[in-house]
């Protein structure tokens, strides 16, 4: 994006200098290659300026335009810095109804999307990883959170732990007693952040 918008600025100021260029100038030209032609009028001229000027204007606006949308695809080192501190605090305290084992994939979307989800306006809804630290558990998993564009990156631990107030009850199959073999456990995560890498 940076190279179209750079390449918009030149095409904009070529334009701007072909607007600068004296009529005389070009009637030499123009005699040069074509010596029967008919003189061009000046009126002709003035138009192409402004024709020349105007293009110009719109080429530079598009250069802009496309400055902006580069800066937009891009995390800044704040954006994800804000981003995983919110993230880590909606995980923390976070829970779910869960049957299986959790592995380092589901804690890695888990957190990759919390991040993302909470990048804001300004952000990017992409281009965020959590790469596992290697030490992960069914219940624990350290990541590594970067974004494109960000030269910073940080630490989340996530910690599942079975929660204190039961589970789901569901019933039975097919309307019998329900039994502690049919309990949904309810797990509650625990959620802590740093920067730097794990």
């Amino acid at each position: 994006m940076n190279a179209m918008s750079v390449i918009s600025f030149a095409l904009a100021a070529v334009l701007l200098l072909a607007a600068c260029v004296k009529a005389d100038r070009v009637r030499a030209w123009r005699h040069a290659f074509n010596p029967s032609g008919d003189e061009v009028p000046d009126a002709a001229f003035t138009v192409g300026r402004v024709v020349f000027v105007v293009l110009a204007g719109v080429v530079a606006f598009s250069g802009f335009q496309l400055r902006a949308v580069a800066a937009d695809s891009v995390w800044s080192d704040d954006e994800l810095s804000h981003a995983v501190e919110y993230a880590t605090g909606d995980l923390d305290g976070h829970s779910y109804f869960g049957m299986d084992v959790p592995s380092d994939s589901d804690y890695e979307s888990m957190v990759e999307d919390a991040v993302v989800r909470r990048g804001g306006g300004g952000a990017p809804g992409s281009g965020v990883s959590a790469t596992p630290s290697g030490t992960g558990t069914t219940t624990h998993g350290a990541f590594t959170v970067q974004a494109d564009g960000a030269d910073a990156s940080f630490c989340v631990s996530v910690t599942r732990t079975k929660s204190k107030d039961g589970g789901y009850d569901a019933p039975g199959i097919a309307g019998g007693p329900s039994g502690t073999a049919d309990i949904v456990p309810l797990y509650e995560l625990a959620a802590t952040s740093r920067k730097g890498p794990c």
